[in-house]
C-alpha cells in the first residue's frame, strides 16, 4: 500500500515538473507574440505606419498557422527538447532582427517577423505530446490549464512592458526572455530525459489501426476541427478587435478601452480552471456535453450583448461570451488533443488543429474589419451568435442519440415479441 502511494506520488510530482516547464516556456511564447499589438500605438507615434504593422502582423498569422501544421508533423519525429528549445531560440533571433532592420529595411523586418511566427509554431505540438506520453491522462489536463492560462496572461503581460519601456525595450526584452528560456527548458528537459521522466517512443499506432487519416478519423478529427475554427474565430479574431469594439461602440474612450481591456484579459484568464471544474463536477467527465454547454452559453451572452446596451452590462456579457467559447476550446486543446496519445499522433494533431484554428481566425479578421463599417456593430454580433449556434449543432452528441434510438428500437421489438408470445401462450 505505501509503495503505491509512493509510485502515485512521484506521478503528481513528476507532472507538476513537466507542466510547469512547458508553462514558463508558453509564457515566453505568447509574451513574444503580443509584443507587436502591445507597442503599435507607440510604433505609429513614431513614424511607422499602421498599414506596414497591418501587414507584419498578417504574415505572421500566416506563417504561425503553416509553422503549427508543418512543426506538429515534424514533432513526432524529433525530440521535444529540440523542438521548443530550437523554436525559443529563432524566435527570439527574428525578433531582435525585425527590432533592428525595421526602420532600415522594412522589406527584411518584415520577413524576419514571418520567420519568427513560424519558429513560435514549433512550441505547442511537441510540447502536448511531451505532457500527453509522460504524465497520466487526469494530470496531462492539468498541465495543459498550465499553458493555457500562460497564454492569456502573455497579453497583459505585454502590455505592462510596454506601458514602461520604449517599443524597441519591449522587444528587446522580449528576445532576452526567450532566450533565457531556452538555456533553462534546454538543460532542465536534458535533465528530466536522463532521470527518465521524460522518455520518448512510449506509444505510436500500430500497423493494424491503418494510416494516419483514417485513425483521426475514428477519433473525430473533422468535429474537432470545426470547433477549433470556431473558437478561433472567437478566441484570436474577436478579442483582438475587443478595444476597438469597448471605444467605437461602448464610447469610452481609447486610454479607458485600454484598461478595461487588460482588465478583461485578466478575468479571462481564469477561463481553463472554470472549465475543467464544470467538465468534472457537473459534467462528471463528459467531454461533449461540456463542450455543448459552452457554446449554448457562449451563444446566449452574445445574444445578450446585442439586446443590452447598458455599457458595464454589455461588456460583462461580452466576457462571459468569449469565456464560454474558450471553455469549448479549454476542452479541445487539454482534454481531446492529450487524449490521442495511444494514436502516437499527438504533436500532429494539435498542430493541425491550431493551424485550422488561424487559418479561421485570419480570414475572419479581414471580413469582421469589412464588417465593422458595412453592417455595424450589432448585426457583426448576431454573426457571432450564429457562430456559437453553429457551434452547438457540431457538437451536438449525435453517437448517443443514434445508441439512444437504436436501443429504444431493440427494447420495443424485444416488449412487442414477449407480448405476442404470452398472448399466444408461449413461454417467453
Amino acid at each position: 500500500m505505501k509503495s503505491i502511494r509512493l509510485q502515485q506520488d512521484k506521478k503528481v510530482i513528476n507532472a507538476v515538473c513537466i507542466g510547469s516547464l512547458c508553462s514558463a516556456a508558453y509564457l515566453a511564447v505568447y509574451f513574444a507574440r503580443n509584443i507587436l499589438g502591445a507597442v503599435t500605438p507607440k510604433m505609429i507615434e513614431a513614424g511607422y505606419s499602421a498599414e506596414y504593422i497591418g501587414r507584419v502582423s498578417s504574415l505572421y498569422f500566416i506563417a504561425y498557422a503553416a509553422g503549427q501544421l508543418i512543426n506538429g508533423a515534424v514533432g513526432e519525429h524529433v525530440r521535444a527538447r529540440y523542438m521548443i528549445c530550437s523554436g525559443l531560440l529563432l524566435a527570439g533571433v527574428f525578433n531582435l532582427l525585425f527590432c533592428f532592420s525595421v526602420a532600415e529595411a522594412p522589406s527584411a523586418a518584415l520577413l524576419a517577423y514571418g520567420m519568427m511566427g513560424f519558429s513560435l509554431a514549433m512550441i505547442y505540438g511537441p510540447m502536448t505530446k511531451v505532457v500527453a506520453e509522460n504524465t497520466e491522462p487526469v494530470y496531462a489536463t492539468r498541465c495543459s490549464l498550465g499553458y493555457t492560462f500562460a497564454s492569456f496572461f502573455g497579453s497583459p503581460m505585454a502590455g505592462v512592458a510596454a506601458a514602461a519601456l520604449t517599443w524597441r525595450g519591449v522587444m528587446v526584452s522580449g528576445s532576452v526572455f526567450l532566450g533565457i528560456m531556452t538555456a533553462g527548458c534546454f538543460f532542465i528537459f536534458r535533465d528530466m530525459e536522463r532521470k527518465k521522466i521524460i522518455t520518448y517512443g512510449r506509444y505510436a499506432r500500430r500497423k493494424e489501426q491503418g494510416g494516419g487519416v483514417r485513425v483521426l478519423l475514428q477519433h473525430g478529427i473533422v468535429k474537432f476541427t470545426l470547433i477549433a475554427m470556431i473558437t478561433g474565430v472567437v478566441r484570436t479574431t474577436v478579442v483582438f478587435w475587443m478595444p476597438t469594439y469597448i471605444s467605437q461602440y461602448l464610447g469610452f474612450s481609447s486610454d479607458t478601452a485600454a484598461l478595461i481591456f487588460t482588465a478583461a484579459t485578466f478575468i479571462i484568464s481564469s477561463t481553463a480552471f472554470i472549465t475543467i471544474f464544470i467538465y468534472e463536477k457537473p459534467m462528471k467527465g463528459n467531454m461533449d456535453r461540456t463542450i455543448l454547454l459552452m457554446f449554448s452559453l457562449a451563444g446566449l451572452f452574445f445574444f445578450l450583448m446585442a439586446v443590452c446596451r447598458q455599457p458595464v452590462l454589455n461588456m460583462a456579457c461580452m466576457v462571459l461570451g468569449v469565456m464560454a467559447s474558450g471553455g469549448a476550446a479549454t476542452m479541445l486543446y487539454s482534454r481531446y488533443c492529450p487524449g490521442l496519445r495511444d494514436t502516437g499522433m499527438v504533436s500532429a494533431a494539435t498542430g493541425f488543429l491550431d493551424f485550422s484554428s488561424y487559418v479561421a481566425a485570419s480570414v475572419s479578421s479581414t471580413l469582421f474589419s469589412h464588417a465593422i463599417t458595412q453592417i455595424g456593430w450589432g448585426r457583426l454580433i448576431m454573426v457571432w451568435c450564429g457562430l456559437m449556434a453553429a457551434g452547438v449543432l457540431v457538437s451536438l452528441p449525435y453517437k448517443e442519440f443514434i445508441h439512444s434510438y437504436s436501443s429504444g428500437i431493440r427494447k420495443a421489438r424485444c416488449r412487442t415479441i414477449f407480448y405476442k408470445r404470452q398472448k399466444n401462450g408461449d413461454s417467453p
